[in-house]
């Protein structure tokens, strides 16, 4: 193979589902040595294309070239011998076992007839020091971070022999720190004679690390380019077919009554340490308070006790002046609380179910869409088609099962179905998380309409940038207590993230 010939060419896949073409007669090359993006919306078809060349997907047309070689890559197991690892977006590790054991696990080394955990533990500590990883070969993944979960996964894919690697929205689950860190890694992996496909949607990345991006809407290829020779705003533009605004545009706020007020909450783990520890904060109508901190400093803790799913073990929890703590989560819901929670897939969708019966999930009991026990059909798909409608939900039919969908139509059907509620209070936890520009400036735009129309909502977020863009006020937390508020347009990112870490305290910020 001479240096002009790409590692990988797809050439012309098509590839065809019920009511809908993934990808229509698609191109692309990667050479030795680069990172190319694949840029495109949700749904667009970057994961199907990618899917394809990792063999999960077989192609209804079009062929694959590696080295210059047609190839057939009808499984997994087939691109792992062709020398293509991919990371996923949702990690495909198993949480009571070790780094080591994960990564080996389906190749793992013998001796005799016993594996020989400590030759691959060397191999995994190898792969580590080489490429900068910095992981633990005997750690638990139940017990290790995120980021670090990613860098398993990477590994994962170097130990089995990977020379090109895909990733998946790989900064999607990161916090600000983790993704410079992935960066460099990739850096690294290219430094060492890796290629890299990398799909995204995050234009900032792509300007960052990219050599050549590939942008693709509705299945198709609009453009491939240099990232040296476009802007963000070109690229964006060429995504989603019009103009993107990245300034977040919303009056001042105009907070009146109280509606979320929590007063020295105490929340125990299973090992009776404070997850949550005397934690207050309040939330107006008409404002949206932004929690900013770091990934498990309680975030998800504080999320679980306001709906329900968490027992408060001290201090207390007003709804409008009414008492909520240690409430069912259905009473919490019909107190007035609607919640777009982190994860969407555990907690915001049932998979299996269709779109028509995700939208009514808790409401299914009440008038008009259930009588005397039984379901009203009709009044279910009227409602589902309303919402798809209006919150332009891209699936093929109300009838699609959710899985179906890609991540920003999920996460639009869950906003849809949350601010349909018309709650007082919209808790809004990672609401743009794994979405693409013109997704989060639907989104962000949903959460200030509720906002104007005098809805308290409280936004969790790990991007900065959304916190500071979105926010009425902001406040940090730090191992499970508030530890500062400030004003967006007083502060920046090297103030927060000095919050964020624990080592600086504001308080004292006034709202209305």
């Amino acid at each position: 193979m001479d240096a002009a010939t790409p590692v990988v060419e797809l050439k012309q896949i098509t590839k065809r589902f019920p009511g809908i073409v993934a990808n229509d007669s698609i191109s692309i090359k990667l050479h030795k040595g680069e990172i190319h993006a694949l840029l495109g919306e949700n749904g667009a078809g970057k994961s199907t294309l990618m899917n394809i060349l990792f063999g999960l997907y077989q192609p209804d047309e079009g062929t694959i070239e590696i080295g210059g070689k047609p190839v057939q890559i009808d499984s997994p197991n087939k691109a792992i011998d062709l020398g293509i690892g991919m990371v996923h977006q949702h990690f495909k590790l198993v949480q009571p076992f070790t780094v080591t054991e994960n990564i080996v696990l389906g190749s793992e080394p013998r001796k005799g007839l016993k594996i020989n955990y400590k030759k691959a533990a060397a191999e995994v500590q190898r792969l580590s020091e080489q490429y900068g990883l910095q992981v633990n070969p005997n750690a638990k993944i139940e017990d290790i971070s995120v980021g670090m979960q990613q860098r398993v996964e990477i590994i994962k894919t170097l130990y089995r022999g990977a020379d090109i690697l895909i990733f998946d929205e790989p900064t999607a689950v990161l916090t600000p720190q983790e993704i410079t860190e992935l960066l460099d890694i990739m850096k690294r992996l290219v430094a060492e004679g890796k290629s890299i496909i990398l799909i995204t949607h995050k234009l900032k990345e792509i300007m960052q690390i990219a050599d050549t991006v590939t942008i693709i809407r509705r299945g198709q290829v609009i453009d491939t380019v240099k990232t040296s020779e476009t802007t963000p705003n070109e690229l964006a533009e060429k995504m989603v077919g019009r103009r993107v605004s990245f300034k977040v545009d919303k009056q001042l706020a105009q907070p009146g009554q109280t509606v979320l007020e929590m007063n020295n909450v105490i929340s125990k783990n299973k090992d009776g340490i404070n997850v949550l520890n005397e934690l207050n904060l309040q939330v107006k109508a008409g404002e949206i308070l932004g929690i900013a901190g770091v990934d498990g400093n309680g975030q998800s803790e504080l999320i679980e006790a306001l709906t329900g799913l968490r027992k408060v073990d001290g201090g207390s929890i007003r709804l409008l002046g009414q008492e909520v703590a240690n409430q069912p989560p259905r009473k919490i819901s019909e107190a007035g609380v609607s919640h777009i929670p982190e994860d969407r897939h555990k907690h915001g969708l049932v998979l299996d179910f269709s779109m028509s019966e995700n939208m009514v999930l808790e409401t299914y009991y009440q008038a008009p869409y259930s009588k005397n026990g039984f379901l009203n059909k009709d009044a279910i798909e009227k409602q589902a088609k309303s919402l798809i409608e209006k919150f332009d939900v891209r699936t093929p039919d109300i009838h699609t099962k959710a899985r179906a969908l890609s991540g920003g139509n999920q996460q639009k059907a869950i906003i849809a179905r949350e601010i349909d509620k018309n709650p007082d209070l919209l808790i809004a936890a990672q609401p743009t998380r794994g979405l693409d520009v013109g997704a989060i400036e639907f989104v962000q735009k949903q959460l200030i309409a509720q906002r104007d129309q005098g809805k308290a909502v409280l936004l969790i977020s790990f991007e900065l940038d959304e916190i500071m863009n979105v926010s009425d006020r902001i406040a940090v937390i730090y191992e499970g207590k508030i530890v500062g508020e400030v004003l967006p347009e007083e502060t920046n990112d090297q103030e927060l993230g000095l919050m964020m870490a624990g080592s600086a305290v504001k308080k004292g910020v006034e709202n209305g």
